[in-house]
């Protein structure tokens, strides 16, 4: 293990981080929040400081990194990014440090889970943090997987290999650098596009960047209590609703538009059975939602009052279950309607659209829809065989074979993720959460979506939730966002030996 050239990279991020603070340090004098502003100050100053220590450690160190270093790299460089990114937070006074920590991994991994009961009385520089780590993280996730990772050798690629299946991102990979920086461009072309949209639909400045940064990363930080329901607005709801959208789809395809191929996105079977799924969820729950449900024979034990669920016009109930799908399946969390009133077919479709996630590639988490699609084709093909023994198929995805490496993968990121969530909810349960809160608390935190139900549900938050649960579901997130490798290896004492 070299850990100089760790040291010296992980230095340079750690720095940058520091950096990134400046312009809510600009909000902060534009609002004149004195102490926000010392806050902040004093958190870029640590960030830096213990950046430019790392570096020196670091400094005359090769710069070749290999598989080991490169995996290990990836998995502290988030950790650490999350421990500067609490410092605000922390030293604004607004929330003890495990609690910061946890609102920082929340933003980072574009999780949108907040610990902070009454987020308007905020100052609005910290909220401005807040929401900034949603954008830092949402590109992190491209551009470090797709950019740098390359640029630290084979290492780098095995980390991404996972979401690296489609089409699209093995004819990009030749030209990976030229490609990533297309990205960025790309990203950052969205957010000026959609704050400007918000900005015509009513919102201020700050509050367009806010919710852009929570739309476009698919992490859900909010400048209100209410969410998006506060403005009550059809156009910001469909201006978000399409940049959510924009969020969940693989950001390769946008690249393969931006060189000419302006048919990507429908020629990717991915993204085919992500709108699909979109569309066939929205409607199943507007049905439901206007009272078109089976009944539960009533004999006495009536476990929860039945005019406490809520039932809409179609016209409504198509509004508000767009809405809600998309920002469910883009693992964002924004709400305009508490569905924890929902009859108990839509909070069930709710919850299993949140598992399957965006597309690979995107801002978005959860199982992604990619891995659904070739669980689907090998469970068939697995049927098939049963009759037609001899008939040997290979696993297409877009007429591109997929390796039995990814194939193997695939299925251990699928039992881990299994696991952890057991083993999570098991753990929330003994911290006296009951069973809708705890499954949803974990699904919640795993995918990176925010919002569960219950106790955790769309109109709460997680602030009632001990330190030993938040710290939990902190590493939860993490282990959600960069898919359980790049932060498990770190645990094991192999990995560190030389």
């Amino acid at each position: 293990m070299n850990y100089r050239i760790m040291a010296r990279y992980l230095g340079l991020i750690t720095a940058a981080i520091g950096i990134s603070m400046v312009p809510s340090l600009g909000w902060a004098a534009y609002f004149g929040e004195r102490q926000a502003s010392i806050a902040i100050f004093l958190s870029a100053l640590v960030a830096v400081g213990v950046g430019l220590s790392l570096h020196r450690v670091g400094r005359g160190a090769s710069t070749r990194l290999f598989e080991r270093e490169a995996v290990g790299l990836v998995g502290l460089s988030w950790i650490l990014t999350c421990a500067m990114g609490a410092l605000p937070f922390f030293f604004a006074g607004i929330l003890s440090y495990n609690d910061a920590f946890f609102e920082s991994v929340s933003g980072f991994t574009t999780a949108g889970c907040t610990v902070i009961a009454d987020i308007e009385a905020v100052p609005k520089s910290i909220l401005f943090w807040r929401s900034f780590t949603h954008w830092l993280g949402g590109i992190g996730i491209v551009i470090l997987f797709v950019a740098i990772l390359p640029y630290f050798g084979f290492g780098g690629k095995l980390i991404a290999s996972t979401e690296a299946t489609g089409p699209i991102a093995s004819r990009l990979r030749p030209r990976f650098r030229k490609n990533a920086a297309l990205i960025a461009k790309v990203y950052a072309g969205f957010t000026v596009v959609f704050t400007l949209a918000l900005m015509g639909a009513g919102m201020g400045f700050f509050e367009a960047c806010c919710h852009v940064f929570g739309a476009l990363a698919t992490g859900g930080y909010s400048t209100r209590q209410a969410s998006v329901a506060a403005f009550d607005s059809i156009w910001i709801e469909l201006i978000l609703l399409a940049c959510m959208m924009v969020g969940g789809t693989n950001f390769l395809l946008f690249a393969a538009m931006a060189l000419g191929n302006w048919k990507a996105l429908w020629q990717d079977s991915e993204w085919r059975l992500y709108i699909v799924i979109l569309a066939g969820a929205t409607l199943l729950i507007a049905v439901n939602l206007t009272g078109m449900e089976g009944q539960f024979p009533d004999q006495g034990k009536s476990f929860e009052p039945m005019d406490s669920h809520v039932e809409y016009g179609f016209v409504h109930a198509l509004r508000v279950s767009a809405f809600q799908v998309v920002s469910c399946m883009t693992t964002t969390g924004y709400v305009t309607d508490d569905f924890d009133r929902w009859p108990f077919f839509s909070r069930m479709l709710l919850v299993v659209v949140m598992i399957v996630g965006g597309c690979a590639g995107s801002t978005g988490s959860g199982i992604k829809v990619i891995r659904v699609l070739m669980m689907f084709k090998i469970v068939y093909w697995r049927l098939e065989s049963t009759f037609r023994p001899k008939t040997v198929r290979p696993l297409l995805i877009d007429n591109e074979v997929v390796s039995p490496e990814i194939q193997r993968k695939t299925a251990a990121y699928l039992y881990l993720y299994a696991l952890w969530f057991i083993l999570g909810c098991l753990f929330m349960s003994w911290q006296g959460l009951p069973f809708e809160s705890a499954f949803t608390a974990v699904a919640a935190a795993l995918n990176n979506i925010g919002p569960g139900l219950e106790h955790v549900g769309a109109v709460r938050d997680y602030s009632a939730i001990g330190w030993a649960g938040t710290l939990f579901l902190s590493f939860t997130m993490l282990l959600g966002r960069l898919e359980f490798i790049a932060i498990l290896v770190l645990f094991m004492p192999s990995f560190w030996r030389r």
